[in-house]
């Protein structure tokens, strides 16, 4: 069976329909997106995602015809500055900084609209990978503490953890043991009492 992108033709054809219809009925695409996602059974992200990259797809005869009439179109993505990327960045550290996800942070800040949302996501990541430098320098710029002291914070912490889950199981063993060498001390003199009255 031929796919588009790991979808059949079928299904693609069926995402087309059903994204257009809704459209005319005046459906957000995160709308239907998200309702596309739970008759599929396919994650949201991922018919987000799917539907994007199929109407980027221009060189397949068989995209060009499935997509002819049905007036969908890929918005044209405008890159972040760099100053609109420190902001960015600034907002998810500081959120991050406060126990928050970046998935969380994220959402907050693209106000629930999905595709931004990727966008701010997939804007961190790059930076983080590709520029940690950059990361760092705004940590500092914001007064956080850097990804290394926090790894190290971690690493201690988890650390200290386990020395005091390790010393509570011992102090237990230990506590458990005692009992049972006063229970057999106990019992050793119970039998030595007993043999002494049979031989007397």
């Amino acid at each position: 069976m031929n796919k588009i992108n790991g979808y059949t033709e079928d299904e693609a054809k069926t995402l087309v329909e059903f994204v257009a219809d809704g459209k005319k009925e005046g459906k957000t695409l995160s709308a239907l997106f998200a309702d596309y996602a739970q008759k599929s059974g396919r994650a949201k992200g991922s018919v987000r995602n799917y539907y994007y990259a199929l109407l980027r797809s221009t060189g397949d005869d068989r995209v060009r015809k499935m997509l002819k009439g049905k007036d969908l179109k890929a918005e044209k993505i405008v890159p972040f500055s760099e100053l609109e990327t420190d902001k960015i960045l600034r907002e998810i550290l500081t959120q991050k900084s406060r126990g928050i996800s970046v998935r969380r942070a994220v959402l907050n800040l693209s106000g629930g609209d999905d595709k931004l949302m990727l966008r701010y996501q997939n804007k961190y990541r790059n930076i983080v990978t590709k520029q940690p430098e950059r990361i760092e320098r705004l940590m500092r710029e914001c007064g956080l503490k850097s990804g290394s002291d926090e790894a190290r914070k971690r690493i201690e912490d988890e650390i200290n953890g386990l020395y005091d889950k390790l010393a509570l199981s011992l102090k237990e063993e230990n506590k458990r043991l005692t009992t049972l060498i006063k229970r057999l001390t106990d019992e050793n003199s119970l039998l030595r009492l007993q043999i002494k009255n049979l031989n007397d």
